[in-house]
């Protein structure tokens, strides 16, 4: 049987995010996590931080281009960044 929650804490979602409470705090007060007050806790839905979309191969073939591309063009940059 699976269970799958509907809503999240703000323990939860800051160990989702790695960031800490407070941080989720300031972002539900800002406006860029939504959630429910209930009583002195928040309730933030559990959907906004499970992604159901799956990469169509349209995307998956547009962002292997974008990563030859960078390859091609910073490869030895990249080399030398890997190497410090």
């Amino acid at each position: 049987m699976t269970v799958t929650k509907t809503y999240l804490t703000t323990s939860e979602v800051a160990q989702i995010l790695g960031v800490n409470r407070i941080t989720v705090f300031r972002r539900i007060k800002s406006g860029g996590i939504k959630a429910e007050k209930i009583g002195r806790n928040f309730a933030i839905p559990a959907e906004q931080f499970i992604s159901h979309k799956k990469l169509t191969e349209d995307k998956k073939l547009e962002i292997k281009k974008i990563v030859e591309k960078a390859v091609k063009e910073y490869g030895e940059t990249f080399k030398l960044l890997g190497d410090e």
